[in-house]
């Protein structure tokens, strides 16, 4: 009796602790909580301020340089990781399904990325039909293109393709390849009627494969689905193989979790540096306002509308919950403008703010990261038609759907080209006879659409390995009950 009294006491005291906690204490306690994700959104924040400030102070070429190199180093430090965590989480991934589980998974992630990708590319060209951003007084505003491609889309698509199974691993990790042409000049011998021989100079177009200083990444995701597959089917005999892929996934989100703490810093120098390189900021907003509005506008009615109805539907979860959970990642994505740099944060967020089951997230967000570009699809599918105005030529309901349809194939292969921006947008313009050289025209707002374009994928990366997680669950639990029986019947 006397036991339970002090119990009871004890329970109580603990009520009046609890409601002694001032407001101050809740709101110094949640800033605890989200220290990281406070210092990125202060960093961009910052870096967008110092950017604009220091541009009045006409600073040389040497002078940004200096600025910009704290944010080069974390660029530095960001993609120094993807490799490692590429490869450890695709192989873990894939090793610790059984093929039933990998294979659902898989078919649920390709379906989510066709239908997102789709989506993303007719809303882009339903947007830029309706607003007509683009007429001829604009053109005689911006002036001519100048920017000249060799590579056919045929070309790209073949890269693609190559690239998808490299000759090389190693390589593979430091370089892919990609379509030249070279032009040799040779001499024919015509002879005349009065059999005199006359020269002749003809050039002649000769097909080279060179290779460039980037990473294959889809030959390497290729290599290490199959290679994860093989470890599954081996059973026990793999199974120190695939503890040293654990551990080496398990390290490297360790170095996230520190380089998390100089993003801020670096982000904000990055920014910074990025709106100090640009020549005539206003001039060119000016000229290209409408444009930018259109394509700003898609990229938001899909982030908020189109990937949120999907989630909703499929999980009937919150999905502005889901998006404060990957918040982070979406701010550093902003920031580096590159969704395989963030790939270690977005695994952090998903992993540890969302509860994404680790075995998803290590098979969907590496593709995902690869293959699965809304964003670009929307920008590519809204941009050829944009130009198509400029030069005042109308297109007809057959040429709108090949501009969908390859700005989604465009998309997919623009991680795994070189100057992506140029190769795959010259895919979608020659499907409908534009001029390439105007793509030049476009590259001028193209710092800042990337970066909103880049938070956009990562955010149908994040839905998408969410979207997946809620479907296979069943799956995944029914395999967890399974090792732990396997367990119990070793023992």
């Amino acid at each position: 009796m006397n036991l339970s009294e002090q119990q009871k006491r004890t329970l109580l005291n603990k009520d009046r602790k609890e409601r002694i906690v001032s407001p101050f204490e809740k709101v110094l306690s949640q800033i605890k909580m989200h220290t990281q994700l406070i210092l990125t959104f202060l960093g961009v924040s910052l870096g967008i301020l110092l950017g604009f400030t220091l541009r009045s102070a006409n600073l040389s070429s040497e002078t940004i340089m200096i600025i910009s190199f704290p944010g080069d180093l974390l660029m530095r430090m960001l993609k120094m990781l993807v490799l490692p965590l590429v490869v450890s989480s695709l192989i873990t991934g894939v090793a610790v399904l059984d093929p039933k589980a990998s294979g659902k998974i898989g078919l649920y992630a390709i379906c989510y990325y066709i239908l997102s990708t789709i989506l993303a590319a007719s809303l882009g060209i339903i947007l830029v039909i309706t607003i007509k951003p683009g007429d001829k007084e604009t053109k005689s505003e911006v002036g001519e293109g100048t920017a000249k491609s060799t590579i056919t889309s045929q070309d790209a698509i073949m890269d693609l393709i190559r690239n998808l199974f490299p000759e090389n691993l190693i390589q593979a990790t430091i370089q892919q390849g990609q379509t030249h042409y070279t032009y040799e000049k040779s001499n024919s011998i015509i002879k005349s009627s009065n059999s005199s021989v006359l020269g002749n100079d003809n050039e002649k177009k000769k097909w080279n494969f060179k290779y460039n200083d980037n990473t294959n990444i889809l030959g390497v995701i290729a290599f290490c689905v199959a290679f994860g597959m093989i470890i599954s089917s081996m059973g026990r005999k793999a199974e120190i193989l695939l503890h040293l892929f654990l551990v080496l996934n398990e390290i490297t989100m360790k170095f996230v979790k520190i380089i998390m703490w100089y993003a801020p810093f670096g982000i904000l120098f990055l920014v910074s540096g990025k709106i100090l390189e640009i020549d005539d900021m206003g001039n060119t907003a000016r000229k290209l306002g409408l444009y930018m509005i259109t394509v700003i506008l898609g990229l938001m009615i899909h982030c908020f509308i189109t990937l949120c109805s999907l989630y909703f539907i499929i999980t009937r979860k919150n999905p502005f919950k889901f998006y404060y959970g990957c918040l982070q990642a979406v701010i550093t994505g902003f920031g580096t403008s590159s969704s395989s740099a963030t790939l270690p944060v977005t695994f952090r967020c998903l992993e540890e703010n969302l509860r994404i089951d680790s075995r998803v997230t290590r098979f969907v967000l590496p593709i995902g990261s690869t293959i699965n570009m809304d964003g670009t699809a929307l920008y590519e599918a809204v941009a050829p038609i944009f130009i198509a105005q400029l030069n005042g030529r109308s297109l007809n309901f057959v040429e709108y759907i090949i501009i969908s349809l390859t700005a989604t194939v465009a998309s997919i292969g623009a991680a795994s080209i070189p100057s992506a921006g140029l190769v795959t947008m010259v895919i979608v313009l020659q499907s409908v006879g534009l001029p390439v050289k105007d793509i030049s025209l476009i590259f001028a707002v193209d710092f800042f659409l990337d970066r909103i374009r880049t938070a956009v994928n990562i955010l149908g990366d994040s839905i998408g390995a969410g979207i997946v997680d809620h479907l296979c669950k069943k799956d995944l639990i029914h395999q967890n009950h399974d090792i732990e029986n396997q367990i119990d019947n070793d023992i």
